[in-house]
């Protein structure tokens, strides 16, 4: 039985070295009709260091609701697409999720690459464990962000987050206030770039490290989940 053609492939990039393509990426990519890019400027960067020429067509989060269903017609037409964002996997805190859906909606075929992704790399150099973790994303920015760090504060499971560089000293605190000063917590920044850091330890040494320096590129913070209170009775 013939595999039926995927209409979409989604397709990792790397979070900073251009090596970390796969070649199966670069497969899909060199096939595609057209690719669906997050900002075009920065995809045309990876495409033209291999020499890939293919149609791009912008698809982030300002427009992607617009962009919809005339994507679904193109590849209810025949046409190939590839979906990329910035860097890393789409749909992990990028735009995917609604085109994927839309496409399952309309028993469009849709194939995932395995590939580059921030927070597993972070989550490995922590030291946590991983043999359970919860994945939040980016925290809400007002609203409903105090209610979930009291939330997190609870949590068994090693946490993964997300944050800009411009948050990041507001987040540490906040986790020195809700989870305690003696939290481990573990910053990854510049992930596979010339000037990638991890720093861990107790949420108020690593406050105290980052305080000291202006911080740049994208972070993964990683919190190690709350210690059990064994029973002594």
């Amino acid at each position: 039985m013939t595999k039926e053609k995927p209409s979409l492939y989604i397709v990792p990039t790397p979070i900073g070295n251009l090596g970390d393509i796969t070649l199966r990426a670069l497969d899909v990519l060199k096939s595609v009709d057209s690719i669906l890019a997050e900002d075009t400027r920065t995809s045309s960067v990876l495409l033209n260091h291999y020499q890939i020429s293919k149609p791009l067509q912008s698809f982030h989060i300002f427009n992607e609701h617009q962009s919809l269903q005339r994507i679904i017609k193109k590849m209810n037409d025949g046409e190939a697409m590839a979906l990329i964002s910035d860097a890393g996997t789409p749909g992990i805190s990028d735009p995917g999720f609604l085109l994927i859906r839309e496409c399952l909606k309309n028993n469009l075929s849709v194939e995932c690459l395995p590939g580059a992704t921030a927070l597993i790399p972070a989550l490995v150099k922590s030291g946590f464990p991983t043999d359970r973790f919860v994945f939040e994303g980016f925290l809400p920015h007002k609203k409903g962000r105090q209610t979930l760090l009291k939330e997190l504060a609870e949590e068994e499971r090693t946490i993964v987050l997300y944050e800009s560089p411009y948050r990041l000293i507001k987040t540490l605190e906040q986790i020195n206030e809700y989870m305690g000063e003696d939290r481990m917590v573990s910053v990854s920044r510049e992930l596979t770039k010339l000037h990638e850091e991890t720093k861990t330890g107790t949420a108020a040494e690593v406050i105290r490290h980052f305080q000291e320096k202006q911080v740049k590129g994208e972070i993964v913070l990683i919190i190690s989940g709350k210690s059990k209170k064994k029973d002594d009775t």
